[in-house]
């Protein structure tokens, strides 16, 4: 049963974090960590986000820009490795909250100047691959960060979705080392789970492709932002 239900959160995850761009661990972490500890859970959910990533990349494979995705990606991977050290001696309660109200300040903003956007720049990149990767070192969730930055640049999908999982990867692969180096393990049911979860993954993701081509790109954004809201109120109301 407890497999089950995990592949069910796994699917359900990864359908929304296809369709939003986010990753899946935006919705699973929030709710595993109610049964496992936070650095199991960021490991765990690390590996099943990291798969996600690929196959992002390989059904969006169209869209990808490696411009972008270098300026997003390697600041991203020094702050991921830097902030995944921290996890380990930092409470991020306070943080987690700072990034809640950062996110619906945002969100308010979209929707009073709804023709913002940020030009695609090295230093745009610079300064949203670090603070993804920051929050994704600390709590395992930088999907958000990368899409407020990339939302602002409003992207067509494609260009969106690929770019988004190329950065994903790129500071989950760093991240999850340093886990493991700082002596991180889940547990038998989860590790051999991953033959289940790993697929799962797929599937989630094929079937929120297969929901994207049905969503007008000029709706895109607004939905990005609706995410981003409920995200933003979560973190806020209820951290860790």
């Amino acid at each position: 049963m407890e497999l089950f239900l995990i592949l069910i959160l796994v699917v359900v995850a990864s359908a929304i974090g296809t369709v939003t761009g986010f990753g899946l661990s935006t919705v699973m972490i929030p709710v595993m960590t109610l049964f496992y500890a936070l650095p199991e859970t960021l490991l765990f959910v690390g590996i099943i986000h990291w798969f996600n990533d690929l196959w992002k990349l390989l059904l969006f494979r169209e869209g990808i820009r490696w411009k972008l995705i270098l300026s997003f990606g390697l600041p991203g991977i020094v702050a991921a490795v830097l902030a995944a050290r921290l996890l380990f001696s930092v409470s991020g309660t306070i943080l987690e909250r700072v990034l809640g109200v950062f996110l619906l300040g945002y969100v308010v903003f979209l929707f009073v100047r709804s023709a913002f956007r940020i030009r695609p720049s090295p230093l745009a990149g610079v300064v949203g691959g670090a603070l993804s990767g920051f929050f994704a070192g600390v709590f395992g969730m930088g999907g958000a960060i990368r899409a407020l930055f990339l939302s602002a640049f409003d992207l067509p999908k494609a260009i969106y979705l690929a770019t988004a999982g190329a950065i994903a990867m790129a500071i989950d692969t760093p991240r999850l080392i340093t886990y493991v180096a700082e002596g991180t393990r889940i547990g038998p049911v989860l590790f051999w789970g991953l033959l289940l979860f790993v697929p799962g993954s797929f599937f989630g993701a094929r079937f929120g492709k297969g929901l994207l081509d049905r969503i007008p790109q000029a709706h895109f954004r607004k939905i990005v932002a609706a995410f981003l809201l409920i995200i933003g109120l979560r973190l806020l109301i209820q951290p860790g």
